[in-house]
């Protein structure tokens, strides 16, 4: 027979399986944009992971503190060497992903033309002082 306290664990089960299986397509969602960022800037994501370091309560656009989500994840420039990374999530939406300092190489020098001040505002001529 089931009995009221039965029902109630039930439940219990029931949103605690619901809650983890939202928690894994957030992740994944943050799995994604790993990828994505780091394929833009011609890295590696290592071991193509991403993992949960923690909750926190951390500001948003509009200053108020929400619950995020930190995920960690390594990636790689040269093949050598391992570099960590963080992205930090408010649900679905990235907000943050923030990488270790790693060597990279120039791919265009820059060039060595010197621009007047007053020619460039004159391009640019919705920037003013």
């Amino acid at each position: 027979m089931l009995t009221l306290g039965n029902l109630f664990v039930l439940m219990l089960l029931a949103a605690g399986g619901a809650w983890l299986w939202h928690n894994h397509g957030l992740r994944e969602k943050a799995l994604e944009r790993v990828k994505q960022h780091c394929s833009k800037l011609d890295l590696e994501l290592l071991d193509d992971n991403v993992a949960f370091k923690r909750f926190a309560w951390l500001a948003d656009a509009n200053g108020r503190k929400r619950l995020a989500r930190v995920y960690g994840f390594e990636f790689t420039v040269t093949g050598e060497q391992r570099h960590p990374g963080t992205i930090t999530q408010f649900g679905a939406h990235s907000v943050q992903i923030e990488l270790a300092p790693y060597p990279f190489e120039i791919k265009h020098p820059p060039s060595a033309e010197v621009i007047e001040m007053s020619q460039w505002r004159q391009e640019h001529k919705r920037w003013r002082p």
